[in-house]
């Protein structure tokens, strides 16, 4: 019989994680979150806790976790504050397993224990200003051998973790050749920070995850050793895809968080705020919408609990990964215009978790592979192709 019960090692993983979100996140978040700034100050304390070493072997400087427990990490962050999850998913998903799990010995020694550590931080340059969806047809960036050196040219959007202080590194997906059927050979190659030819634009005025780093990203002739290649030559389109495979169970989780938080939020307040001669919790209207924000945050995370179940147990998850990103991306989403809602006026107020939770959600949607793109993969997985 299946158990939905942690064993003791991740429940207090999850414990610790929850303490550390509502002790050391919850009080400074809001104002960093107002002033847009980064969060140094607890990057350096969730190195510390391991958070980005999680699923990486002890050998390489990790806590010699699973890809469960960062989930189960970014859950509870997500609760409090989402721009704080996204910078360890992205700094981990992104940057980390990418070298992990297609890096040369040598370039795991080399980058690994720093980022693991939370010192460093490593980027994921995939998205183009003009590619979207269409991530390799559309791919303009290239890179050519030259004496011994991979020459970069191109530009890359939307691209987290990129442009901080403590940004070590930028893995940067570029056509290096023609496949013999035509299609574009694509390739990953690592562009460390400061390189020249490597510039960082300044950081986006974004709608929400005001508190992560993202930045626009451009190569001209930018030149690093032939050495720097991530894999095999020709492998960079199917390194992305698992990294996206496994980064939409990662958002799932963060989703999931999200949606708990807004419940959480609500129920505090719905507990506290008087009117009508009373707490307005005692109101049904009210008391059924918080049931359907639970319904929709346990359903998330048993969505994404199923998919990291089946990629921990090394069986093909795309359906159950996609499945799983949808159902949480739309309860963070409703959850976050209801718990708005209970709000009146004061969900419209910055000083309030659930105006940044709303301001946070909708990106959920569209990031790791838009709705329309999981509801897509599912149908594929189902037979469906056309």
């Amino acid at each position: 019989m299946l158990s939905y019960k942690l064993d003791e090692e991740h429940e207090e993983l999850r414990k610790t994680v929850e303490e550390f979100a509502r002790d050391a996140v919850a009080p400074v978040i809001g104002d960093l979150y107002e002033r847009g700034e980064f969060p140094y100050d607890i990057v350096a304390q969730m190195g510390r806790m391991g958070l980005f070493g999680l699923p990486v072997p002890e050998e390489y400087g990790g806590m010699g976790g699973d890809y469960f427990a960062l989930c189960l990490a970014l859950e509870e962050l997500a609760r409090v504050d989402s721009s704080v999850a996204i910078t360890v998913e992205a700094g981990v998903g992104l940057g980390v397993m990418p070298l992990f799990r297609f890096g040369s010995e040598e370039q795991k020694r080399q980058w690994l224990p720093a980022l693991c550590a939370g010192e460093k931080l490593s980027a994921f340059g995939l998205t183009e200003p003009g590619g979207g969806t269409d991530v390799a047809g559309a791919m303009k960036t290239r890179a050519r051998l030259e004496d011994g050196e991979w020459v970069i040219d191109g530009s890359k959007a939307f691209i987290t973790n990129s442009g901080t202080s403590i940004t070590a590194l930028v893995g940067v997906a570029a056509v290096t050749g023609t496949r013999p059927d035509g299609k574009p050979e694509i390739s990953t190659i690592l562009v460390p920070s400061g390189t020249p030819g490597f510039t960082v634009a300044p950081k986006y005025s974004k709608v929400g995850w005001s508190c992560s780093d993202t930045h626009e990203l451009s190569f001209d002739n930018c030149r690093v050793p032939e050495a720097n290649l991530l894999g095999e030559r020709g492998r960079g389109y199917a390194q992305f895809l698992r990294t996206l495979d496994e980064g939409r169970v990662a958002i799932a989780a963060l989703s999931t968080g999200l949606a708990q938080g807004c419940v959480d939020e609500s129920l505090a307040y719905v507990r506290d705020r008087r009117a009508f001669g009373g707490v307005i919790g005692r109101f049904q209207a009210l008391q059924f919408k918080i049931a359907d924000m639970e319904v929709r945050a346990h359903n998330a995370r048993l969505a994404w609990w199923h998919a990291a179940a089946k990629m921990a147990a090394g069986e093909p998850f795309k359906k159950e990964a996609a499945i799983a990103k949808l159902t949480a991306s739309n309860a963070a989403m409703d959850n976050a215009r209801d718990a708005t809602q209970i709000f009146g006026g004061y969900g419209f107020m910055n000083e309030y978790a659930v105006g940044r939770f709303y301001r946070d959600a909708k990106i959920l949607e569209v990031g790791e592979g838009t709705s329309e793109v999981q509801r897509m993969l599912i149908a594929r997985e189902l037979g469906l192709d056309a």
